[in-house]
């Protein structure tokens, strides 16, 4: 497992509960369970992805990033029955995020 990919999974990982603390406060905790953790899961598989590919230098990578964000974070939106933009939108920076954070140890 090289580096990039640790820092992705880790990364991802922490933007989960950054959005399971903003779930949780929009939605409620009280059973919400399986469902914050759909989207904290979903987070971890977009540092897995991102720490998987190959990442362009500049602001190409940025933008792959914030594709990479786009494709995962829609497939839970779309199980949400679209209702969760705020979730949908935050995986789309979270994607840039992954990848400037990831980049560093490529």
């Amino acid at each position: 497992m090289t580096k990039k990919l640790k820092v992705s999974i880790i990364t991802g990982a922490l933007l989960g509960i950054i959005c399971i603390i903003g779930g949780g406060i929009r939605m409620g905790y009280s059973g919400s369970g399986l469902y914050l953790f759909a989207l904290w899961y979903n987070r971890l598989i977009m540092g897995i992805l991102i720490g998987l590919t190959k990442m362009k230098p500049g602001v190409n990578g940025l933008i792959r990033g914030g594709f990479f964000g786009f494709i995962v974070s829609l497939a839970f939106y779309l199980s949400t029955g679209m209702t969760d933009l705020i979730s949908f939108l935050a995986g789309i920076i979270y994607g840039v995020i992954i990848v400037a954070a990831a980049r560093k140890f490529e």
